[in-house]
């Protein structure tokens, strides 16, 4: 992933295994390289930043990577009947989700429709955090790549407290789990935290 990502930000990739072949070859199978959760935001398409292919990744997206009941049972059975080695969090700058999430800590915030707070309410806690962190800060004020990556590290405590099979499977060396945010500008991908042995798995 990393030496696809590093194509992608050259310029130079190689849209692998997207031919006629290759979609006749899974036809009737899958065994991606890795379960990739990350955000639904339209400029982070996952098989395009890592210049991968057909059946190479197993995908989770929601606006702002937030966990949920599906998005863990997804990454089990990423995990448990795919045999994944490898789950990527993928967050990214200029996340609207981030961005909301810290609006609606304004003491004049208006009410969110009730499926967005939901969503964001979960984003919130690393607000906090941030805000609380520099007496000074205000929600107009506050930094939103330091907010998008303490929420990226909640995501990947979460995936592991939310799930047995998966915090198993890390403990017995058999999965890793790196958490990244992308840049959109210059369209690298940059680990920020790593749990297990993750070297090979994203080679």
């Amino acid at each position: 992933m990393r030496r696809g990502n590093a194509r992608f930000v050259s310029g130079e990739p190689q849209h692998p295994r997207q031919d006629v072949d290759r979609r006749h070859e899974l036809a009737h199978v899958q065994t991606p390289r890795a379960a990739l959760f990350g955000c639904s935001d339209s400029r982070l398409a996952a098989e395009i930043i890592f210049d991968e292919g057909l059946g190479d990744l197993f995908v989770i997206r929601n606006a702002g990577q937030v966990i949920s009941d599906s998005v863990v049972g997804s990454l089990e059975y990423a995990v448990a009947v795919l045999e994944v080695p490898l789950i990527v969090v993928l967050g990214h700058d200029e996340c609207g989700a981030v961005r909301a999430a810290i609006d609606s800590t304004r003491v004049d915030a208006p009410t969110l429709p009730a499926h967005i707070w939901r969503l964001i309410s979960a984003i919130v806690p690393a607000v906090r955090r941030v805000l609380g962190a520099s007496p000074d800060a205000t929600p107009e004020t506050l930094d939103a790549e330091q907010v998008g990556r303490e929420h990226l590290r909640d995501t990947v405590a979460e995936i592991l407290q939310s799930s047995e099979l998966i915090n198993r499977a890390v403990a017995e060396k058999r999965l890793a789990i790196v958490g990244a945010n992308y840049r959109l500008g210059e369209g690298t991908v940059v680990p920020d935290i790593i749990v297990g042995p993750a070297n090979d798995a994203a080679a």
